[in-house]
């Protein structure tokens, strides 16, 4: 063989090798990815085979399925009250995939979660084919309904809302406005995509989860937090005693002035307990500046700051992290204390701080399912509550309890009492941006109830007034939370 040809044999003897090689490698090492790959057509064919099965809320379904004609997939999925349950369920889209409870509890919904597979040959052999199990969240239908109904009453506003059993942290009611119908897409027609496609431009962002995903400034709400730093640390130990912060108060290393809406007269040397009365920010900033970036941040880590949020519900992660900053200067310090500067926070966490206050320090890990069945309803797994963390002492939990009741029955906090039911409450407005003035402040309200029985719940509310027709001047969180935070305790504690 001349040499030409034999460097011809050689190359395509090298390619064979090649082909070989690859067609191995795809076969048995990247089979079992390629094969469960959401993009891979027969997988979505075979999600959509047969129904699915059901999400429960309050032992009802809120999930359904309708069976689909001259297309590859048999059946398409449905929604009851779809905008009101979307943070919640996620969706299951024939053409735009899967998020939330939808997603990472696919298998199960499809009946291919491997703790089946005995069903599934039973199911075989008697010929009735694949049945799927089903998800019971911990969601209340009643708060639910209330913290929807509540934040799309006020036409125009984006905002979330957050409940939490402070006893065991099961999510009570999950909320984000505006919201959208996952059923709208839940085919795979030009129609249904040219939806979605609308939902993702919309500049109100609809298909964000608010409550879990999105961070902001918490505002005065986190003053609950500095004062428990602050009585955690002996900075602070007598609620009643008047203190040293002058208002308007200067900022360390500074010559800028932060005055309280109350006024001078009743801010300035205010008791702790006072200033949380009337959101007074001299004694919060004073009490920031005093502990120092370093203790404030280890006690709001404690609360679960700057740590994602991780629950098996929704894969690893919950609700993305919120952030107490690092390398503050004395200025930024301070600020925090009253919420403000580069703090930001999740509703879902600071309804986890509301939550650990009201269970005396202790935070429990939040989840939202709580039971995961069977087709034959037997159960596959049950969730059991979990400390996350013992964020303050009891005693200074307690504390700020009292200063928290004391705002809702004679300060700020009014507009959430409830007749028979103890009630704690904080008020927040938060600043954005670097133009104050030019930009709407978000207006939050954090708040829990508590009955003798010993049964609870905590709330967050928060509230993106910026495409409401409202006054800067009525923008707050007692003004515009509180009431939906009241509806919400009362669907819990008044069922």
């Amino acid at each position: 063989m001349n040499k030409p040809l034999r460097a011809v044999a050689i190359f395509c003897g090298l390619l064979m090798l090649a082909l070989l090689l690859r067609a191995n490698w795809l076969q048995y090492v990247r089979a079992p990815e390629l094969a469960t790959d959401q993009k891979n057509r027969r997988v979505q064919i075979e999600q959509f085979a047969a129904p699915r099965g059901d999400i429960i809320v309050g032992g009802r379904a809120v999930t359904g399925f309708t069976e689909v004609q001259s297309t590859d997939f048999k059946y398409k999925r449905t929604y009851v009250n779809g905008p009101m349950y979307a943070p919640v369920t996620g969706y299951a889209s024939q053409a735009q995939g899967m998020t939330l409870l939808e997603k990472n509890y696919d298998d199960t919904l499809t009946g291919k979660d491997d703790r089946l597979a005995f069903q599934q040959f039973a199911d075989i052999v008697s010929g009735k084919g694949r049945r799927p199990g089903s998800v019971i969240t911990t969601i209340d239908p009643k708060a639910q309904k209330a913290a929807y109904d509540g934040l799309t009453d006020l036409r125009g506003a984006k905002g979330a809302v957050v409940a939490l059993d402070p006893r065991t942290g099961k999510v009570l009611a999950l909320v984000s406005a505006p919201s959208y119908d996952p059923s709208q897409f839940a085919g795979s027609t030009f129609k249904e995509s040219d939806r979605f496609v609308a939902l993702d431009m919309d500049k109100r962002k609809p298909l964000a989860n608010r409550a879990l995903r999105e961070t902001y400034p918490p505002g005065s709400t986190f003053k609950i937090l500095t004062a428990a730093a602050a009585l955690e640390h002996g900075i602070i130990t007598d609620i009643d005693a008047p203190t040293d912060a002058a208002s308007p108060y200067t900022l360390p290393q500074s010559t800028n002035r932060i005055g309280s809406e109350a006024g001078d007269a009743v801010c300035s040397k205010a008791s702790m307990k006072t200033a949380m009365q009337y959101s007074c920010n001299n004694v919060f900033l004073d009490a920031a500046a005093k502990l120092g970036q370093d203790k404030l941040r280890e006690t709001a880590m404690k609360f679960g700051f700057n740590d994602d949020v991780y629950s098996d519900d929704f894969g690893d992660l919950l609700a993305t992290k919120s952030i107490y900053p690092e390398n503050l200067d004395k200025p930024g310090t301070a600020l925090t204390g009253m919420g403000q500067g580069s703090l930001t926070s999740t509703p879902m966490q600071m309804a986890m701080v509301t939550a650990a206050l009201a269970n005396d320090g202790k935070l429990m890990q939040p989840y939202i399912v709580d039971e995961v069945r069977g087709p034959d309803l037997n159960t596959l797994e049950k969730t059991e509550p979990a400390v996350m963390s013992q964020a303050v002492s009891a005693a200074t939990a307690q504390k700020v309890q009292q200063m928290m009741e004391f705002t809702a029955k004679e300060g700020s906090a009014r507009r959430a009492q409830i007749d028979g039911i103890t009630v704690g409450g904080k008020t927040g407005t938060a600043q954005r941006g670097v133009d104050v003035a030019k930009q709407v402040p978000y207006g939050w309200f954090v708040s829990y109830g508590k009955k003798q029985d010993g049964s609870s719940v905590a709330v967050a509310v928060f509230i993106d007034p910026t495409d409401m027709d409202i006054s800067r001047e009525d923008i707050s969180g007692g003004r515009l939370g509180a009431p939906i935070a009241r509806s919400v305790m009362k669907a819990v504690l008044r069922p």
